[in-house]
């Protein structure tokens, strides 16, 4: 069973829209880990629109599964991040004006910038992995940086409108998931999945870890933080 790593980003985006001190997103962390919970995913942004540098020295000193920082290749960041050193830092792309993440990193155009991260956060004994397009380009880029983990943007089988293309969008996942195996990467996936769509990403043969914010804490306002991420890993079952 893939495992779940749950992001509490927007735990932090629900702080800021008061500037004041709830709700906390450390013990969301907590909570989400004492119910089940594989990892801890935030992203400390440029901007800081949610998730900023207080929170992540704490998310250090009390998440006791795996916290997972996720990062763009700003300097000043990676710098940052290496100094926590989290268990994973997640490279991903990132625009000033985005509302959320729009798509994968481009492995290729950024290789230079990848390969310097890489060797700062691995030289600091990090786990780095970079959050791609299902595109055999970008993990063959991937495996010849010398990265051993990727999380695939879902993003687009997320949006599919029709039969058709959640069809295709699935058969990528599924192809690209055995293509890097086969290079010796580990597989996680995640942007945009919910209750009614996760479990088949979840059945991917080999997919280890779902990556999942927005949905479990929208959920979590209905029926609390601890059966929101009940109910996300009933669906990964």
């Amino acid at each position: 069973m893939p495992k779940l790593g749950v992001n509490i980003d927007h735990v932090a985006t629900l702080r800021q829209a008061r500037r004041e001190f709830d709700p906390d997103p450390i013990h969301a962390a907590q909570i989400c880990e004492r119910v089940g919970a594989d990892s801890i995913v935030a992203h400390l942004r440029e901007d800081r629109r949610h998730i900023n540098e207080k929170d992540i020295w704490q998310l250090r000193k009390v998440v006791k599964t795996r916290l997972n920082l996720e990062l763009s290749l700003n300097v000043k960041i990676v710098k940052i991040v290496s100094l926590v050193k989290p268990d994973q830092a997640t490279i991903v792309p990132e625009r000033r004006e985005e509302i959320t993440t729009e798509g994968g990193l481009d492995v290729i155009r950024n290789r230079m910038r990848i390969s310097r991260a890489n060797h700062l956060l691995q030289k600091n004994g990090i786990e780095v992995s970079l959050f791609i397009a299902p595109d055999k380009k970008q993990i063959q880029t991937t495996h010849e940086l010398g990265i051993k983990v990727i999380e695939l943007h879902t993003g687009q089988y997320a949006l599919a409108k029709t039969k058709t293309a959640l069809k295709h969008e699935l058969k990528k996942l599924v192809e690209m998931t055995a293509y890097a195996q086969s290079l010796g990467l580990t597989v996680n996936a995640g942007h945009g999945l919910k209750y009614d769509n996760t479990s088949v990403i979840a059945g991917i043969k080999g997919m280890n870890e779902l990556n999942i914010g927005h949905s479990i804490i929208s959920r979590s306002i209905f029926v609390g933080l601890e059966s929101a991420v009940k109910e996300m890993l009933k669906m990964i079952k």
